[in-house]
């Protein structure tokens, strides 16, 4: 990480990485949430008051870091642990596959994974649906399953960065069936809440107002995931307690979804509204009492100003995906915005090339139909540039879409370990494969000098050898 900006440094460091690629490959130029749609049965205004198990205080810990005090200098792998490795047979991912891919991990040279939601989820897909801000996920295996494996990646120099979900809860959250059961329960104002509709809004497509609980509720996502008043101290405590919560396990970072969306201002005032820096200062503020923490923001519509040290700290860089993309196939314009861009963004960017979400850009392979140089030249792009890199899981061997697939399903297909799906499982996956696993998986390239797996080791190494990037 680069405390301060030095913008001649990140423009050499950015033309530094377009030569290199350029120079061994070629660069191929001019080739080739959370939502739902499934209903929800409204809350039912029944005036009961259920136990809540992640509600209450947290003290700060004690607990170190033994990690290098620069370990989020390297890249992280993005990791959907439902699409990892299976340990059980049953077709879904689990902690326990997670552990047994830490040496792959290792080997590959990053120094960080981000594992999306973890935590108990009504969803049981991509878990940010939480139900218990304080519990595994069944699905995934037990918390002596988590324990485990922040040991074991700490061994061998990785941190672990948990997906942390402030904008919302599930509906079957018990704080939510409080807040519903009555207009006058205590934890009713946890949410945001009318006795009449609002009207003239529009969010994403969909109107976010929904019928229950004796009014109506406001979840910007899904009907299924009602928003938080983040606007209530108590909210802001509930999160503070939980975030403690993890970070005194020894979590060493956490990645917070949908920052843009915490606090809306009116139907035409719903997105980046200054209260949302507000909440993530005070989040700061938490982590600056922890060693060697590191926490980054998804904003899509406004990165950089949620990359400070007094906001977020760092944000993943989605303004500059499509530029990695365009520099790769020889577009001058994408290549002058690639090296212009830390001349005026923070040092602290999070750059991506594709995360789990298809609003982001599809599998990196599709995207540049497969044109191995053109892939190599954006690896490198955005590889070598300051910040903290963050690297989605199977694009290190050229991972494609599930093209039978639509949607979000289509890039969060089970892992290629293999040929077919018995690297991933010993039983039924639980979604269709990618489809160019036959030709496109770890064991077909893993110490093959020219294959995409090699140049992702070789680039990682020169990373985490050289500081000064």
């Amino acid at each position: 990480m680069h405390p301060n900006h030095h913008p001649s440094r990140t423009l050499t460091t950015t033309c530094t990485a377009l030569a290199l690629s350029a120079l061994l490959y070629g660069c191929g130029g001019g080739g080739g949430g959370g939502s739902s749609s499934t209903p929800i049965t409204p809350p039912v205004d029944n005036g009961s008051s259920l136990a809540v198990p992640d509600l209450g205080s947290v003290a700060v810990g004690t607990t170190t870091s033994t990690l290098p005090a620069d370990w989020m200098h390297g890249a992280v792998m993005e990791i959907y642990v439902r699409g990892y490795k299976d340990s059980d047979g049953d077709g879904k991912g689990d902690l326990k596959g997670v552990i047994s891919k830490l040496d792959y991990l290792q080997d590959l040279g990053v120094r960080g994974i981000w594992l999306m939601p973890v935590t108990d989820s009504a969803d049981k897909d991509h878990g940010y649906a939480v139900k218990n801000y304080r519990a595994i996920e069944t699905d995934y295996g037990s918390m002596a399953d988590f324990d485990l494996l922040l040991t074991e990646a700490h061994k061998r120099g990785i941190g672990v960065i948990m997906d942390y979900v402030i904008n919302h809860s599930a509906i079957e959250h018990p704080l939510f069936k409080n807040s519903a059961s009555s207009a006058t329960n205590p934890q009713r104002d946890y949410y945001v809440w009318q006795t009449s509709k609002p009207t003239g809004w529009k969010i994403y497509g969909a109107d976010p107002w929904y019928a229950g609980g004796g009014g109506y509720y406001f979840a910007g996502f899904w009907s299924g995931m009602p928003d938080f008043n983040l606007r209530n101290s108590k909210v802001d405590d509930f999160h503070q307690d939980n975030i403690r919560f993890w970070l005194n396990k020894g979590v060493d970072g956490m990645r917070f979804d949908a920052v843009g969306n915490l606090v809306e201002n009116g139907a035409s005032a719903w997105e980046v509204q200054p209260e949302n820096k507000t909440v993530m200062n005070r989040v700061q503020q938490l982590f600056k009492g922890y060693s060697q923490r590191y926490m980054v923001c998804e904003v899509p519509a406004a990165s950089q100003a949620y990359a400070t040290s007094d906001t977020c700290g760092s944000a993943f860089a989605f303004d500059l995906m499509n530029s990695i993309v365009g520099a790769s196939k020889g577009q001058a314009s994408s290549i002058q915005s690639l090296n212009q861009y830390f001349v005026t963004a923070p040092s602290t960017m999070a750059p991506i090339i594709s995360n789990h979400d298809r609003f982001a850009g599809e599998r990196l392979w599709n995207q540049l139909q497969g044109n191995t140089a053109q892939y190599k030249l954006a690896a490198a792009s955005y590889l070598l540039l300051p910040g903290t890199p963050f690297i989605y899981y199977g694009e290190e061997i050229g991972i494609s879409n599930a093209n039978n697939l639509s949607g979000d399903h289509s890039i969060r297909t089970p892992m290629s370990w293999t040929a077919d799906k018995t690297g991933f499982t010993s039983g039924t996956a639980f979604r269709a494969l990618a489809s160019n696993i036959a030709t496109q998986n770890v064991a077909s390239q893993v110490g093959v000098a020219d294959s995409l797996h090699s140049f992702y080791k070789a680039l990682l190494k020169v990373r985490n050898d050289l500081p000064s990037i």
